[in-house]
């Protein structure tokens, strides 16, 4: 495996840990791929395109929109929170969290909008018409989405913090605290809320199963374990979100693995030397990964066979794949987004969706893809007509 450099290489001491921030990058002898010209491109029609705020300014968070009911939510790093028609771009409403926004945008079953700040606030607003439901307070900075499940808002802090509010009210029902390594990536991975429960990957290669009701640990399993002699070396973090298909959940770590785990049973169904930062999407019959050296891999969903590997896109500081119904798409460190067949991997669309990175995974609808940039171009695309 090749390991990875950072372009900037920053320790930070937060929050009693250090924490490695920056824009990643393949080391020095590879450099970003020069993009080739897409043969017998399929037709890409982008469909509206609007600005949100600042975007992520020139911070290093995942500012992902979210997507339901026909409407997307996106939020921006000064304090823009909107809805719009995902089919239109209509602007449905605006309104301002009247705080810098580091986590988000999350939706919950009861109609929330739901933002994270940098200093442990927590705002949900109302999905309908944009007004503010409530405010909450948590221990430290909220660096992922919030997600919500059965009537609770879960909520990760940069402190080892999960805790969980009430969706109604904002008041704190329970916290759970894990211990964090001293090294990490800056950034935490939102928690899966899935089947009463709030599952998610830990910086310390671990994954982390809590009920959702009391925040009681249900378990905690090793997924990845540290390598290396140095700290940096020995560094592992899982700083994507699982997915789950059925009853299986598909998860990626940094410096480890890509992971099938059994919800049932709690035991590894296999496990592929794929060390990812920007993580995976999972449809009925493959596994979709943007690796460290910026391949796309595709992985057999059942056994974790290799089915093919991208190397086109090498260096270029790939988003997490994103599968629509006939197509794999990632977005790079330029903005573009690309196209990739799911029978073979070869690259066959591509489009400059932003002038900036595009680090969030993009969402799909069908075969429509929304992708959304760090300066805050948020765009609709479609194959064909």
């Amino acid at each position: 495996m090749i390991r990875r450099t950072f372009l900037l290489l920053t320790l930070v001491l937060s929050a009693g840990c250090s924490t490695i921030g920056g824009w990643f990058s393949s080391d020095n002898s590879i450099p970003p791929a020069e993009l080739k010209t897409v043969a017998q491109p399929v037709g890409v029609q982008q469909l509206w395109e609007t600005k949100v705020g600042a975007g992520a300014k020139d911070q290093f968070i995942r500012l992902a929109p979210a997507l339901a009911d026909g409407r997307i939510y996106a939020a921006s790093a000064d304090g823009v929170v909107m809805a719009l028609d995902a089919l239109s771009g209509q602007r449905l409403w605006e309104t301002n969290a009247q705080l810098p926004i580091t986590g988000g945008v999350g939706l919950s079953d009861t109609g929330l909008v739901l933002v994270g700040g940098g200093e442990g606030q927590v705002v949900a607003f109302r999905q309908e018409n944009g007004q503010e439901a409530w405010r909450a307070q948590v221990s430290s900075e909220v660096l992922a989405a919030p997600r919500a499940g059965s009537g609770i808002v879960v909520v990760r802090s940069g402190d080892g913090k999960f805790t969980g509010l009430d969706a109604r009210t904002g008041e704190r029902r329970w916290v759970y605290v894990h211990a964090i390594p001293t090294l990490s990536l800056r950034g935490s991975a939102p928690p899966l809320v899935v089947q009463g429960l709030v599952v998610a990957g830990l910086d310390t290669g671990k994954l982390l199963v809590l009920s959702i009701d009391k925040g009681l640990p249900l378990t905690e399993k090793t997924v990845a374990a540290p390598r290396g002699r140095t700290e940096i070396e020995r560094m592992i973090d899982i700083d994507s979100e699982p997915k789950v298909v059925g009853d299986t959940l598909y998860l990626a770590a940094y410096r480890g693995s890509v992971a099938a785990i059994d919800m049932r049973g709690g035991n590894l169904i296999w496990t592929r030397d794929v060390s990812s930062y920007a993580g995976l999407d999972v449809d009925a019959g493959q596994v979709y990964v943007s690796d460290d050296t910026d391949a796309v891999v595709a992985l057999e969903r059942r056994s974790g066979g290799t089915l093919w590997k991208q190397p086109e896109l090498t260096g270029r500081r790939l988003s997490a794949p994103a599968a629509t119904e006939d197509y794999v798409v990632v977005g790079d460190f330029e903005g573009y987004l690309h196209w990739l067949s799911k029978d073979s991997g070869r690259i066959v669309g591509r489009v400059r969706a932003a002038g900036t990175p595009i680090i969030a995974p993009p969402i799909v609808a069908g075969n429509v893809v929304f992708a959304y940039g760090q300066g805050g171009t948020l765009g609709a695309f479609r194959v064909g007509g």
